[in-house]
């Protein structure tokens, strides 16, 4: 930052280093001179000057925040939505997606589920999603099935259950990929039932499935909203080489 006197003497320059310093703003830091030659050039008003500093500081922590809920999530990869090849899975509606990503099911409390068979993108579009929702300020926790199934044994073990459920209860979005892949013994069940049964319009749960919608048991009685209003045509209980999406409260 260039030394900057005032009319007065004293050097602007070296108070604004020490004052964003002391209010952690490297962001605001970077920014000030910049924005105040802009401003001199630009005739901005008093308010607008640091209006915009203040901009760039909330949008830094706001990218920053992100990237560490991003990390704290555990994706297995970093995809996104515009990632997706929607020309390659032909039955995946653009529309779909598309409303999905406004996220208003997180907003709402309501679950997605993504049933195909291997290959068909659910979990490309579920880590998608996710990530989605961590840029947009959301909590995001992500893993198999297998693997909620094995931390939830460790946790009933350690009698620390109800804890660990209301602490996953608290993050606003559940991704649980590959349900179905590996049959559930009964305890695990169980397990797995009260964990996703606690979420009850509560949270959201985004869930992926090579099984028929019928066969996904913990999802049994889900009264389903399907996407029908939003998407093409639903999958074959035979599931094809296609990819269904749907919307539901569970």
């Amino acid at each position: 930052m260039a030394t900057k006197q005032a009319a007065n003497g004293r050097d602007v320059s070296s108070e604004l280093v020490y004052l964003t310093k002391a209010l952690k703003a490297p962001a605001l830091r970077d920014a000030a001179a910049r924005l105040a030659e802009r401003a001199r050039d630009e005739g901005w008003s008093h308010e607008e000057y640091p209006a915009a500093c203040l901009q760039r500081e909330v949008a830094a922590r706001d990218s920053h925040g992100a990237e560490g809920r991003i990390r704290a999530a555990r994706f297995p990869s970093r995809k996104s939505l515009e990632d997706f090849d929607f020309d390659h899975q032909r039955s995946v509606k653009r529309e779909a997606i598309a409303h999905l990503g406004t996220l208003d099911f997180v907003v709402g409390k309501e679950n997605v589920i993504f049933l195909g068979p291997p290959g068909t993108g659910k979990t490309h579009l579920a880590t998608g999603l996710g990530i989605r929702a961590c840029q947009a300020g959301h909590r995001v926790a992500f893993a198999t099935a297998a693997q909620w199934v094995a931390r939830l044994a460790e946790a009933h073990q350690a009698g620390r259950l109800n804890d660990e459920l209301t602490r996953l209860g608290r993050i606003p979005l559940i991704i649980v990929d590959e349900v179905g892949y590996i049959p559930f013994e009964l305890e695990a069940a169980n397990l797995f039932f009260q964990f996703i049964s606690g979420r009850y319009e509560r949270a959201s749960v985004i869930v992926t499935s090579n099984k028929p919608f019928g066969k996904a048991h913990m999802f049994r009685r889900t009264r389903a909203r399907c996407c029908r209003n939003f998407t093409g045509s639903l999958v074959s209980r035979r599931l094809p080489r296609r990819l269904d999406v749907r919307a539901t409260r569970s």
